[in-house]
């Protein structure tokens, strides 16, 4: 299955994506999560071709991040940062002529899927969150480590931020040193150093917490995943949006850290392909 990746206008700036399986009917747009040189085909490069089996999959490199043009003149707070990167997905949907799709939110990935249904709540099907700080109030120490990366940025330290990602290191060192090199490399381009810079000095969590009320008002089906030993979000937010989405199923990986589509890779396919298709035609897993 062939993944295309390609550019276009979305507001004032580009957006880069990634594309697959645009015959299909049914749309998902994977929306990746935050760190050093994060972007979508570091979150989603495992999965994109399984889903493009079914779905028309789309993974944007969120504003701030990635290919996406980035910015000249930064937003000044957290709040308009969310608001960039909610314009910028409706944007990309109406470029794309897209009018509903359904959602996978990893990290902050997780919490623009919720600002999107809040802002829009008809462009939108069912909803996934995976490790998705929708109770976040103050940051793990792990988490800090991750904001405050750009203050001393080295390939040792992001090794050291990136093995607290997984469960088991000694399974994924081959994979996390890749990812450290490549995620290094691109944190070392000007543009993606400032946007991170930029990112985490202007932003708190407290900016980004979901209203209870809002919660309780949507009507969506929400799949929430998570690891049990995420060490950057804990289970407690998943629990937190379980108790109060009126239409939400939690399903807990236990040897899984914050990257359930990769340590996780099999069970998250398949738990998140029947949540899409369940009702419908059976699909490849």
């Amino acid at each position: 299955m062939t993944i295309l990746q390609r550019k276009v206008k979305t507001g004032d700036y580009e957006t880069y994506f990634h594309e697959g399986g645009s015959e299909n009917k049914e749309v998902v747009i994977l929306i990746h999560g935050s760190g050093p040189g994060a972007n979508a085909k570091a979150n989603w490069q495992f999965v994109l071709e399984d889903y493009a089996k079914d779905f028309h999959v789309i993974a944007p490199d969120i504003v701030g991040f990635g290919e996406t043009d980035h910015p000249e003149v930064y937003p000044e707070n957290g709040v308009q940062w969310m608001s960039w990167r909610i314009k910028q997905i409706l944007d990309l949907m109406d470029a794309l002529n897209i009018e509903k799709a359904n959602l996978v939110g990893n990290s902050l990935g997780g919490v623009v899927s919720m600002y999107l249904n809040m802002q829009a709540p008809e462009r939108f099907n069912k909803i996934v969150l995976m490790g998705a700080g929708v109770l976040l109030k103050e940051p793990t120490p792990e988490l800090l480590k991750l904001t405050n990366f750009h203050l001393d940025p080295s390939k040792e330290n992001l090794r050291n931020l990136l093995s607290w990602f997984v469960y088991d290191l000694d399974k994924m060192e081959d994979f996390v040193t890749q990812v450290v090199e490549a995620r290094f490399e691109m944190f070392q381009r000007p543009e993606i150093f400032r946007s991170y810079r930029e990112n985490f000095t202007k932003s708190s969590l407290t900016e980004m917490l979901i209203p209870q009320t809002a919660l309780e008002r949507m009507k969506n089906e929400f799949l929430l995943i998570h690891g049990y030993y995420d060490r950057f979000v804990p289970l407690q937010s998943s629990l937190y949006a379980l108790e109060h989405l009126p239409n939400a199923e939690l399903r807990v990986f236990k040897k899984c850290g914050h990257w359930a589509m990769i340590e996780q890779r099999e069970e998250f396919l398949h738990a998140t392909k029947h949540f899409f298709t369940k009702d419908k035609t059976q699909v490849e897993i």
